[in-house]
């Protein structure tokens, strides 16, 4: 059962989506160096990396699944209650978002929607896509997340600047 505080947790965290954000930039201009120098023979990253916890109710680090790739996490009392991996590209004006996840203790107190107004405002002027094979369930959310969005969450491969085809 999900507690009448939780749920007012949640929304307060909602409400501090982009006012309270702690951001670890990823970037290894070493590795980039010595994989430009080596033509890609090395510097390839071996292993998962490490995401930095940032102490902040909100969080944008690297992606510990996807390869570069950004996440946009929410934490209440050092737990993550929701995350979203999500890639950009500015020279073809896209961006996707994957995999959002809330913890059930706290869905529906707008902590999805939240995470991903934050994003947009960051990143103005993009088309917003996913890369698709969402479950039946999750259509609605998709929706309506997308209403009046650039891009509307549709289903999208990645651009060849970033990977896909």
């Amino acid at each position: 059962m999900v507690s009448t505080g939780d749920r007012d947790a949640g929304r307060v965290l909602a409400g501090q989506a982009v006012s309270h954000v702690g951001r670890a930039p990823g970037r290894e201009p070493m590795r980039a160096a010595l994989k430009w120098v080596t033509r890609r023979r090395l510097g390839r990253r071996r292993g998962w990396p490490v995401v930095p916890v940032l102490g902040t109710p909100w969080q944008d680090t690297v992606s510990a699944e996807r390869i570069g790739w950004r996440q946009r996490a929410a934490y209440l009392s050092g737990h993550q209650v929701f995350a979203v991996d999500y890639q950009i590209c500015r020279r073809c004006g896209l961006a996707w978002v994957e995999q959002p996840y809330t913890d059930p203790r706290y869905q529906r107190c707008g902590l999805a929607a939240a995470g991903l107004v934050a994003l947009r405002a960051e990143h103005p002027g993009l088309e917003w896509h996913t890369l698709g094979g969402h479950f039946r369930d999750s259509e609605p959310f998709w929706l309506a997340v997308g209403e009046g969005v650039a891009g509307g969450y549709t289903r999208r491969p990645t651009c060849s600047h970033r990977g896909g085809s």
